[in-house]
């Protein structure tokens, strides 16, 4: 692999391109794959089995923490309808309770990398399905819309970040030439997760109710989370330099330090577009995920079939995690990044806002929302997984935990602004009494910021390209 070549490095001082690990300038990092076919060593052949039940376990923790906040969806539509802690509340208040959870998902992503980094991933993850069961039990006994913010929002969101970042931190080491199909397994577990969810969630709170379904999702989630992260292990190299960044002191305690981003790298421009970038695309990329199910009550579906969409987005993610991963590791890692955020703005432009419109008919305009509903889930859900890929690519393995952990700081922020803005703007409940185009035509507003922020980040993405790869066709 030639990425990133000379001039990619450009914007990095030689000082930092120095520090790379061998291999890294080339986009190499320790390649178990590669030394398998030189090698049959037992010790090379135990390597990887081990990254395959890294991706494996990576997949697990991603179906469970994400795939649990993906299906919000579900408790979205659910919300909305009923009275008692939700009586009077506008989608945009109960959409808080999603948007907090994915956001604080993100945003503690440099605390739980530290952690990662200083003690072992198994005990982060641990402590993160402790936290995801507790907030989904204490949600079941709410009775205010605080109590629920504070619960299925805050705890869950930071349960799933200290299961997640994890994840989605220690699997790269382990991989380089499949590197992009490897993390597109890993975040397909996301996908894959929001398929069983969404239904299973919808099915559980029709029988049981609402309240025990979250605590029978409590528990599950908890010991999900608890198994897969017992295999959670950083490679060997990684471990090595964790050992010297963290050294234990005579009692076993490591003092934990947030890793921060070396300023030469922070201020370079290809660091700076990046930044933009993920934050934009974060704040417009969850708006469609959770009001899927709600949106499609307004076409005339039923409760039953907008869980359905959102099994159905999920699917589609998954799928389209996996098959760009591999289109990535052939065509180049930002070329694929670039041209999934240039058609997530194309389609919710031209198939989700034609929707919305009051001249498009009830028929067509159903016909534009599953196919928005299906692209979506694609190629807009395949950013989550190119994007820890091409930060490897641009600033090297040696720098990936930090600039990892920043970047995903900066996404969750930006969920945290751009979803409640964009549910802010659908209007009054009081327009689902009304026929099905006015009601549809309350998320136009929405549509058209969703695919402007999208539109924004395609620029971003564009400016990252140029700047790491100039004219390189692959990059």
């Amino acid at each position: 692999m030639a990425f990133p070549n000379r001039r990619s490095l450009d914007h990095i001082p030689v000082e930092l391109q120095d520090q790379r690990l061998p291999g890294a300038i080339s986009g190499q990092s320790p390649d178990y794959e590669e030394t398998l076919e030189a090698s049959q060593s037992p010790s090379v052949t135990q390597n990887e089995r081990r990254a395959i039940l890294i991706v494996v376990a990576s997949f697990a923790l991603t179906f469970t923490g994400c795939g649990l906040n993906f299906a919000f969806g579900v408790y979205q539509e659910l919300y909305e309808s009923m009275g008692g802690p939700f009586e009077n509340v506008s989608p945009a208040a109960i959409d808080l309770i999603g948007t907090l959870a994915v956001s604080i998902m993100t945003i503690g992503a440099p605390v739980a990398s530290s952690w990662t980094k200083a003690y072992s991933p198994r005990s982060v993850v641990l402590i993160g399905g402790l936290l995801l069961g507790l907030g989904n039990i204490l949600a079941s006994f709410g009775n205010q819309l605080w109590h629920f913010i504070l619960t299925q929002g805050l705890l869950v969101g930071m349960g799933t970040s200290l299961s997640y970042i994890p994840a989605v931190t220690v699997s790269p080491g382990w991989f380089d030439k499949r590197r992009g199909l490897a993390m597109g397994v890993v975040s397909s577990g996301t996908g894959v997760g929001g398929v069983c969810w969404a239904p299973a969630l919808r099915a559980l709170n029709a029988k049981i109710g609402f309240c025990n379904t979250l605590r029978l999702t409590g528990v599950v989630g908890f010991v999900m989370i608890g198994v897969a992260g017992l295999v959670l292990k950083w490679d060997p190299d990684s471990e090595r330099r964790n050992e010297i960044e963290y050294p234990r002191n005579s009692g076993g305690f490591r003092k934990v330090r947030i890793p921060l981003v070396d300023w030469r790298i922070a201020r370079s421009r290809t660091f700076v577009a990046q930044a933009v970038g993920a934050t934009l695309q974060s704040a417009a990329y969850y708006t469609p995920v959770y009001f899927f199910s709600a949106y499609s009550r307004t076409l005339g579906y039923t409760a039953a079939a907008g869980a359905n969409f959102i099994a159905a987005s999920n699917a589609s993610s998954a799928g389209g995690k996996v098959a760009l991963g591999w289109f990535a590791d052939r065509f180049g890692r930002l070329n694929t990044l670039l041209a999934c955020t240039l058609i997530s703005a194309a389609i919710t432009l031209g198939l989700w806002l034609p929707s919305t419109l009051t001249g498009v008919t009830e028929s067509h305009g159903k016909g534009l929302f599953v196919a928005f509903a299906i692209t979506y889930g694609i190629f807009a859900g395949s950013y989550i997984s190119l994007f820890p890929t091409a930060l490897v690519e641009i600033f090297g393995v040696q720098n990936f935990a930090s600039v990892n952990g920043f970047l995903y700081m900066v996404r969750g922020f930006g969920t945290l602004a751009g979803t409640p803005a964009a549910g802010a703007l659908i209007k009054s409940r009081s327009h689902m009494s009304i026929s099905t185009l006015q009601a549809a035509s309350a998320y136009e507003r929405t549509a058209i910021l969703i695919g402007a922020l999208l539109a924004a980040a395609t620029l971003a993405v564009l400016w990252v390209r140029m700047e790491a790869a100039g004219t390189k066709l692959k990059a």
